[in-house]
C-alpha cells in the first residue's frame, strides 16, 4: 500500500523489527514511523507529503475510490489480508455527518497477523466441564492484542483444538478478524467458522443467528448500544458469546454505561484482561458468573 518513495525506508527496517512491527505511521512533513513493541520509532528517509498520502489511498482502493467511500467516511479502509489503514485530516461535513475528507494530514497502516498458540496460558479457565467455551469477554486497551486472542479462540473452537469442536458464527464488521478475500478467510479462523462482514456487528450477529445455527457467536469490539442488544438476544437463545471491549479492568468496565449491562445482565461468564508489560503480555481470567 505504500508509495514507492516510502517503501525503501520501510524495507530498511531490520528483519526482527519487520517481524513484530504493529503499525506504520505517516504524518505530513515527518518521515515514516514504525510502531514496535517497545514504542514508536522514526525511520529516516523521505518526508510524507500530501501527494504521497493521496497516492497511498489510491493504491489501497485499487483506483476505485467510489467503492470504499462508505468506509473512508468512517476514517478507515480494510485492506486485503485484514490489515487496516486509518486516515486523518480536514473532514467535509454535510448535514452534520462526515461526508469525506477535504485534505489528508496523516495515516496509519495497522498490520494484522495471526499468532498461533496465543491463549494457551490457561485454557482450562475458559472451558466448561463438557469441554466447551464459557461466554468470554476480552478486555484490553487498544493495540494490546484483543483481536489476536479472539481470532485464536475462534480458531481453536472451530477446529476442536483442546476443546469440543463447535460451529462459530463471526460478525466481522471491518474484516479484521477473518479478512475475507473473494469469500476465503485470509487469517485462520478454523474449519467450522461462518463469517459475515460489511455490515454492522448487530446486523451480522442477527443474520448469523437466524441463518447459520451457530453454537458460538463472535464479534470484535463492542462499540455501540446495538451491539449489546444483539448479544443479549443471542444469549437468550443459548448461544455462547465471544467478544472484545476497550478497557483496563473490571472496574473500568463497570464505570462505562455501554459495557456495564454486559456484566450485570450476565451475558459473559468469564473476563480475560490483557496487560502489556514491555514486550510481554499478561492474561488474567476472572469469573463473572
Amino acid at each position: 500500500m505504500l508509495p514507492l518513495a516510502l517503501r525503501g525506508p520501510a524495507l530498511r527496517l531490520s528483519e526482527g523489527d519487520k517481524a513484530v512491527c504493529e503499525e506504520l505511521r505517516l504524518r505530513m512533513g515527518q518521515p515514516l514511523a514504525a510502531v514496535l513493541p517497545g514504542g514508536e520509532r522514526l525511520v529516516e528517509g523521505t518526508e510524507v507529503t500530501l501527494p504521497l498520502l493521496e497516492q497511498m489511498v489510491e493504491l489501497a482502493c485499487q483506483a476505485s475510490l467510489h467503492t470504499v467511500l462508505d468506509s473512508l467516511r468512517q476514517g478507515y479502509l480494510t485492506l486485503r489480508g485484514g490489515h487496516r489503514m486509518g486516515v486523518c485530516g480536514t473532514v467535509e461535513l454535510r448535514q452534520g455527518e462526515i461526508h469525506g475528507f477535504r485534505t489528508l494530514a496523516s495515516a496509519s497502516i495497522r498490520i494484522a497477523r495471526a499468532v498461533s498458540g496465543q491463549g494457551n496460558w490457561s485454557g482450562a479457565e475458559l472451558l466448561r466441564p463438557d469441554g466447551r467455551l464459557y461466554s468470554t469477554l476480552i478486555l484490553a486497551p487498544p493495540g494490546v492484542g484483543k483481536t489476536t486472542l479472539l481470532r485464536e479462540l475462534i480458531r481453536r473452537a472451530a477446529d476442536g483444538e483442546g476443546m469440543a469442536p463447535q460451529r462459530v458464527g463471526l460478525a466481522d464488521e471491518r474484516g479484521e478478524v477473518a479478512a475475507l478475500w473473494q469469500g476465503r478467510p485470509q487469517l485462520p479462523v478454523g474449519r467450522r467458522c461462518d463469517v459475515v462482514e460489511g455490515c454492522s456487528k448487530a446486523q451480522g450477529l442477527m443474520l448469523l443467528l437466524r441463518a447459520m445455527n451457530p453454537e458460538i457467536l463472535a464479534a470484535d469490539e463492542i462499540t455501540a448500544p446495538g451491539d449489546g442488544r444483539a448479544l443479549l438476544t443471542a444469549a437468550g437463545c443459548g448461544v455462547t458469546l465471544l467478544s472484545t471491549a476497550h478497557g483496563q479492568d473490571r472496574e473500568d468496565l463497570m464505570r462505562r454505561p455501554l459495557y456495564r449491562p454486559l456484566v450485570t445482565q450476565g451475558l459473559f461468564q468469564r473476563l480475560v484482561t490483557i496487560q502489556r508489560r514491555g514486550e510481554t503480555r499478561n492474561y488474567q481470567v476472572e469469573v463473572l458468573s
